[in-house]
């Protein structure tokens, strides 16, 4: 009887110990290793804040590059007047904004903010800002509309003493989320309206894009920089 009372005080202790919690600590199911197995996973409680420290210095980043863009964009008027250092600070800048794009697929994306008008503020292209040529007046606009896969370029210049409208509808073919196929279809200028050539064809890579500012690369190596209208 003795031993089978001392079996028995020797069972109720084991199963204490086991459901009690060290006496030395108190953890909630959150602090101890399983609560965070069972219901965040082994890393999500330290990731989070982690997460949200780089969310923020994300947006702090993409909010500093793109005012450094933006300014040295107006002070080389587009990139009409950039100097070789300045283009390859454009050029370096730009790259850091790229990877940290935050909208995935812009160009399949329905919640996608590629949409509407668009201001050019900069580019690498002479033939686009007329250089050595006639000059562009105002804003540079392209529209892109991904419901119709379309897009239109539109703009003003100056012939002599005359300013006169200029545009050209093009048909988008999207290759993937963010690269697209751009056929040239109709110029119009002044009152005056033809068609394109079929070799008018090119493709556009958007490779960032948020409420304020959309980044594009063409295929001939050139670097565009529009902000939303």
């Amino acid at each position: 009887m003795l031993s089978f009372l001392v079996a028995a005080l020797c069972l109720c202790s084991q199963h204490t110990e086991a459901f009690s919690s060290p006496p030395t600590t108190t953890a909630s199911p959150l602090q101890s290793s399983t609560g965070l197995n069972l219901f965040f996973g082994d890393y999500l409680p330290l990731g989070i804040p982690v997460l949200v420290a780089k969310d923020k210095w994300d947006n702090s980043r993409r909010t500093q590059l793109k005012e450094q863009i933006l300014s040295l964009a107006s002070d080389t008027k587009r990139g009409l007047t950039k100097s070789d250092e300045q283009a390859e600070e454009m050029q370096g800048l730009f790259e850091q904004l790229e990877k940290l794009n935050p909208t995935v697929n812009p160009l399949t994306n329905k919640f996608s903010k590629v949409n509407g008008d668009w201001s050019l503020d900069y580019t690498t292209s002479d033939s686009i800002l007329g250089k050595g040529g006639f000059p562009r007046i105002g804003p540079i606009v392209q529209n892109i509309d991904t419901t119709t896969l379309s897009a239109k370029n539109s703009e003003i210049v100056r012939y002599g003493i005359f300013d006169v409208p200029r545009s050209i509808s093009v048909e988008l073919s999207p290759i993937n989320g963010r690269r697209t196929v751009a056929d040239f279809k109709r110029f119009q200028l002044g009152p005056v309206g033809f068609d394109a050539p079929d070799s008018f064809v090119g493709e556009l890579d958007i490779t960032y894009v948020d409420d304020e500012v959309r980044l594009s690369r063409g295929d001939k190596g050139n670097i565009f920089v529009l902000t939303r209208m």
